[in-house]
């Protein structure tokens, strides 16, 4: 008798599992069992498998499990997107044709190059998400917040006061909000979660920090922090085809590659002054020139929730 398949399933809400399916069933058969334990719904269910994690197509119904690429004991990373409308994504969210898959990993010549998504408090999000989708998707932000707030939740030993810097509820809750930033902490979070290592340019001191390095995974993944702002970085091939944003953690000319971006950015001084930038206190209004204006702040009136002003 064929053995059944156990999957396991990562959400924001928590892992769960997926058991009671066969090689042979459809993927329709996985949609129903999916629905049924994230309460997701069929039409809005995004899920992607693998490593580097590869979308999976619920609406072919007639393909298999082990015809996609599943097998037992998989993990399978769930998120709800927006459903599409007449069947057809606004053409400003679809992306360039992107390599995920690792067979497409060559060493095709190419530059590393930066790709800029707005400036609005959830920069760090967004660029994962470019470097996992291909796409500039500001709504993933909110899911990814809350896979992290779950995360602490779960873990107030790990993620006690002293490190967070305030009671593990109180972050929670502060982190679920639209203005609050993300840095060390949530990366940390973000790279166990998908399983890949995110690579930090510090475009400040030169240096490349490496989120999830002692994890030894498969996949590493760029991203440029300017001392305020994060963009995702990406191969622009010079042939002119798919762009690739995931990398093997053994190609060591990328990894090269990006620590003489690093150097050129500094060299260049395209990053930000941290000290005369423009703040905006979220709770009362108030604007504020450079972090120590902001701390000053903070320390007068307890607030604590800042964000970055467009100029």
């Amino acid at each position: 008798m064929m053995a059944g398949y156990v999957l396991k399933v990562k959400t924001k809400s928590g892992q769960k599992v997926v058991n009671g399916l066969l090689p042979q069933d459809k993927l329709g058969k996985l949609r129903s069992k999916l629905v049924e334990i994230t309460g997701i719904p069929a039409e809005a269910l995004h899920v992607l498998c693998g490593f580097p994690p590869r979308p999976i197509n619920l609406n072919d119904e007639t393909g298999s499990l082990e015809a996609c690429g599943i097998i037992s004991g998989d993990t399978l990373i769930v998120e709800e997107k927006p459903p599409l409308y007449n069947g057809k994504q606004n053409s400003k969210d679809i992306g360039r044709s992107h390599i995920v898959d690792e067979k497409g990993f060559a060493n095709t010549p190419g530059v590393l190059m930066k790709k800029v998504v707005p400036a609005d408090n959830s920069c760090l999000f967004t660029s994962v998400g470019y470097v996992l989708n291909g796409k500039v998707d500001p709504s993933c932000a909110g899911f990814m917040r809350e896979i992290i707030a779950n995360a602490v939740a779960s873990d107030p030993v790990e993620y006690s006061e002293a490190f967070l810097g305030r009671p593990n509820p109180e972050y929670c809750k502060w982190i679920l909000k639209p203005e609050s930033w993300g840095g060390a902490i949530e990366l940390s979070i973000l790279s166990k979660f998908y399983g890949l290592e995110i690579a930090v340019i510090d475009s400040i001191n030169a240096i490349i920090n490496r989120f999830g390095e002692d994890q030894h995974y498969a996949q590493r993944v760029f991203l440029i922090f300017d001392g305020i702002h994060y963009d995702p970085l990406y191969l622009e091939p010079l042939d002119g085809g798919s762009i690739q944003t995931i990398f093997p953690t053994e190609d060591e000319k990328i990894l090269f590659e990006a620590a003489e971006l690093a150097k050129e950015v500094k060299s260049s001084r395209q990053f930000t002054d941290i000290q005369k930038f423009m703040l905006i206190c979220n709770d009362c209004k108030v604007k504020l020139n450079g972090q120590t204006e902001a701390r000053q702040h903070a320390k007068e009136t307890g607030h604590m929730n800042f964000g970055e002003v467009a100029v």
